[in-house]
């Protein structure tokens, strides 16, 4: 996890694309410039980029489902709820489900935990469009990357 850059998850745990989940996970690294605003002498990950963990991980899973054929854009964040902080050093695992697709816009449902325990969770949705030029190779480094190409097994 890299959040200064918004490269959020690590890698894909498990991935099935018919049944519209995925499993990702993520280590929240130990210093980031991000700390040194939230908070000082207190650091924790900031709300706004755990439920940009969650958005990430449901965008791989729209990516997968439609093999790149078109790109998830976030447009709405309905229902978020956060349960916990989070520090440097945790080892966050998001799962997502695909709650409705059609028409260039699809929503999921996803949870963020740590230890096995409940962080956040949030219903996303997002608008589906064909790629600005150039970014579907980029995307398509980082998926593989991260193991959503290929490698990454399935649920």
């Amino acid at each position: 996890m890299r959040l200064e850059y918004f490269e959020m998850i690590d890698t894909v745990v498990a991935l099935d694309r018919e049944a519209g989940r995925i499993e990702t996970r993520s280590v929240v690294p130990a210093a980031s410039p991000v700390f040194e605003g939230h908070f000082p002498d207190h650091p924790l990950v900031p709300g706004v980029l755990l439920t940009e963990t969650m958005a990430q991980a449901s965008g791989y899973l729209l990516l997968a489902r439609d093999d790149f054929a078109r790109m998830p854009f976030l447009m709405a964040v309905d229902k978020a709820r956060f349960r916990a902080f989070v520090e440097p050093g945790a080892e966050l695992t998001v799962e997502a489900r695909i709650v409705h697709e059609g028409s260039g816009y699809a929503a999921t449902a996803a949870t963020l935990s740590a230890g096995g325990r409940r962080i956040a969770d949030a219903e996303l949705r997002f608008r589906t469009m064909p790629f600005p030029a150039g970014l579907d190779g980029r995307m398509r480094e980082q998926a593989a990357r991260i193991g959503l190409l290929a490698g990454a097994p399935s649920a």
